[in-house]
């Protein structure tokens, strides 16, 4: 569990997950690398600002770097990125459909809800969201793999409590793997983050796509 009286940094990046004006397009991004045409796995990411490369180029987000490790290690993953800043889980759950339509990957990826704790959304909604997120990528032939979050104690003990317990309670009822929060050590260094103290910078999202890089690997290849 993160203990975000003493950081302050992880604070502030989930503060500005709400602040922020993405632009909602359909522009996907996937790494500059050849094209694999032969790939067996496709991932597809939906996430939030977190995943979306946020004031980098695209080929520096974590998301393409850990593409382009799978294809120097030859594995047969595609990733598509269709994480945008702003995103929250209402947003997501409309786009969702079409993705899947249209990706068909074999595993999906969720990042979201930090956007709704901050803005104070019920629980009880964020949560129905997520489950019915989990339940469409199920019934469309993929796996499913949950990104864990956090939002800070201002909120209220009783909220904080039941925002951080969400995430388990879904990935325990809907059977599907969860990962911890990846900026939890990266935020509380500063030569890690960007200037305005926030967003993870390209030195970090390197360190970001090793740790995914450990984490995804088994659940989509073993």
């Amino acid at each position: 569990m993160i203990v975000f009286q003493s950081r302050r940094h992880i604070q502030r990046i989930l503060l500005l997950l709400v602040l922020q004006v993405g632009i909602v397009s359909d522009q996907l991004y996937a790494a500059e690398t050849p094209t694999q045409t032969s790939s067996k796995f496709k991932l597809l990411v939906v996430g939030d600002s977190l995943s979306a490369a946020y004031r980098l180029q695209q080929q520096e987000g974590w998301v393409s770097l850990l593409q382009n490790m799978w294809y120097d290690e030859q594995r047969k993953i595609e990733i598509v990125n269709a994480a945008i800043s702003g995103e929250t889980t209402d947003g997501a759950l409309s786009r969702l459909p079409r993705l899947l339509d249209q990706h068909q990957p074999s595993h999906v990826f969720i990042e979201l809800g930090g956007n709704d704790g901050l803005r104070g959304n019920q629980i009880a909604g964020m949560k129905k969201n997520l489950r019915e997120m989990v339940t469409m990528a199920k019934e469309a032939g993929a796996e499913v793999i949950l990104q864990d979050m956090e939002i800070p104690p201002n909120y209220g003990k009783r909220y904080t409590r039941m925002f951080a317990d969400s995430f388990d309670e879904i990935a325990e009822e809907e059977e599907v793997a969860i990962i911890p929060f990846f900026l939890e050590d990266i935020a509380l260094n500063k030569k890690l983050m960007q200037k305005d103290g926030i967003h993870p910078n390209a030195e970090a999202q390197t360190l970001i796509a090793e740790y995914m890089h450990m984490k995804l690997s088994p659940l989509i290849t073993d």
